[in-house]
């Protein structure tokens, strides 16, 4: 396989405060890549340096040839490329759902406002949200504004997705929605990164998973390796906190 993301010992701080200490690992082009660890490891963290929203003091993050981090690099162009999907949707809340969806088309890549609209709308379509294009956010449930927020990612036809926790603000009814629609884009082979709490989403959806612990990589495998045989202390004492099925 080849790398479309490579990370390469990177470090972040805020301060005299280390999150980051030496990240390492790459991203196949096609491949589901799933981060786990506590609260406050540096998941999260990681996934905005990613696609360049926060700078790293050391390293380099390489999507093909391109450096992110690079003082010379386009930060529209980066963002257009990595996709990201937050927990908090992030939606505009004086735009209808089309609009939210087809804004950054129209205005970043010049899209014709009748092909912008045509693929929303075949993408509401596929999320079960046909008719809904002229709703305002406020009359979407969590879980259908989280949809909307990913295919206007989608549209965006970035090479590789992120996902920070994009279940995390959801009741638990309209966690299932969501991840089955993460579940339909891993079928399509979309490279993605997820941080992820969801231990059986991320059993069934990762290529490879990575947990985090105090700002390092502390152990990656396939889901059957890190579930089934983890060979540190500390991710055996993690998962130990979660309750899942074989």
């Amino acid at each position: 396989m080849k790398a479309l993301l490579t990370i390469s010992d990177v470090w972040k701080t805020y301060g005299d405060s280390s999150v980051l200490n030496g990240i390492s690992f790459h991203v196949n082009e096609g491949e589901r890549v799933v981060i786990i660890g506590p609260s406050g490891c540096g998941k999260s963290t990681m996934l905005r340096c990613l696609n360049g929203l926060e700078e790293i003091q050391k390293g380099s993050i390489m999507l093909r040839r391109s450096n992110i981090n690079s003082p010379a690099k386009d930060g529209k162009n980066i963002q257009q490329k990595i996709g990201m999907v937050f927990q908090n949707y992030e939606l505009f809340p004086h735009l209808t759902i089309l609009e939210n969806i087809t804004l950054a088309p129209r205005k970043v890549e010049h899209k014709r406002k009748w092909d912008a609209e045509k693929e929303a709308l075949e993408y509401l379509k596929r999320i079960g949200l046909e008719g809904r294009e002229h709703d305002y956010p406020r009359q979407l449930s969590g879980g259908q504004k989280q949809r909307v927020a990913i295919i206007r990612a989608l549209c965006m036809h970035p090479e590789v997705m992120l996902f920070d926790e994009v279940t995390a603000s959801l009741d638990p009814e309209m966690v299932h929605e969501v991840l089955q629609l993460l579940l339909e884009l891993a079928k399509q082979n979309v490279t993605m990164v997820i941080v992820t709490h969801e231990m059986e989403f991320a059993k069934a959806v990762a290529d490879r998973i990575i947990f985090m612990d105090e700002g390092i990589i502390v152990e990656q495998g396939t889901a059957k390796e890190l579930f089934d045989t983890p060979k540190k202390e500390r991710t055996k004492r993690f998962l130990k906190t979660f309750k899942y099925e074989l």
